[in-house]
């Protein structure tokens, strides 16, 4: 990947564009995670919906433990959006080319992580559920609040319900037949462009999926190390600037 191109992706200074590509790219890493973390723990971790509704089903059933796990699952998502946020302001208090790098390299450290020490963590119990899942979940809810910051949330990643419901949106305009035009009121015009961005995002969250799904298939845990390096090649720019330019400022003092 071209220095310039990977630095434009994650670099302080955003544009739409900048944005969208990096959405695309992060929307494939979370289809790639959620669908293969799916085949190692049985358990969807990117959207909080079906958590949380799961969460109610286990309370009424009088299923505790499982509720429990629910809950741990929900906090390590915000967990994970809170170190996001914590680590985006931190870097951007400072001025900082890395405001949004750093989190993306400690998501590829924990995927990292996730692919070579998978399996043993499998066999360490969490806070009422495994923790896998309290990772996958950290990972999701980290990831999410990188993209939704740096897009003044004008994109999501890691869960295609607000997407599909956009490109619904988007079609319902486009098939709607502006019959009587009043100069009083706009006609009715769907946001091609609007619907493009959301039609691909969906698409490369489910390309990542079948990626993530045949990797854990064949390789195991271990599909996930090109997801960590692919994010590591996005995020070390950046930080590679940071420091030469912080040894430049020490070298200059000393």
């Amino acid at each position: 990947m071209p220095i310039k191109y990977a630095r434009r992706l994650t670099d302080r200074r955003r544009s739409r564009q900048s944005n969208r590509q990096l959405g695309l790219c992060l929307a494939f890493i979370a289809g790639a995670a959620n669908a293969g973390g799916f085949l190692a723990v049985q358990q969807y971790t990117s959207h909080m919906t079906g958590i949380l509704s799961s969460v109610a089903d286990h309370l009424v059933l009088g299923q505790s433990e499982l509720a429990l796990g629910g809950i741990g699952g929900l906090l390590s998502f915000v967990s994970g959006a809170i170190t996001s946020t914590l680590l985006i302001n931190f870097s951007r208090r400072r001025r900082l080319h890395g405001q949004f790098a750093l989190p993306l390299l400690l998501e590829a450290g924990l995927l990292l992580c996730f692919g070579v020490l998978g399996a043993r963590l499998m066999e360490i119990p969490g806070f009422f559920v495994p923790l896998t899942v309290m990772l996958l979940c950290f990972i999701m809810g980290l990831q999410n609040a990188i993209i939704t910051k740096l897009s003044n949330a004008e994109i999501r990643t890691t869960h295609v319900t607000g997407m599909i419901t956009d490109i619904g949106i988007e079609l319902g305009k486009a098939l709607y037949v502006n019959r009587h035009e009043r100069a009083d009121q706009l006609p009715v015009r769907a946001n091609r462009e609007r619907l493009r961005i959301n039609a691909l995002l969906v698409g490369c969250f489910f390309a990542g999926g079948v990626s993530g799904a045949f990797g854990f298939q064949h390789f195991g845990f271990f599909s996930t190390v090109p997801l960590a390096a692919l994010l590591m090649t996005l995020a070390l720019v950046p930080v590679y600037d940071d420091l030469r330019l912080g040894w430049q400022l020490w070298r200059r003092r000393h």
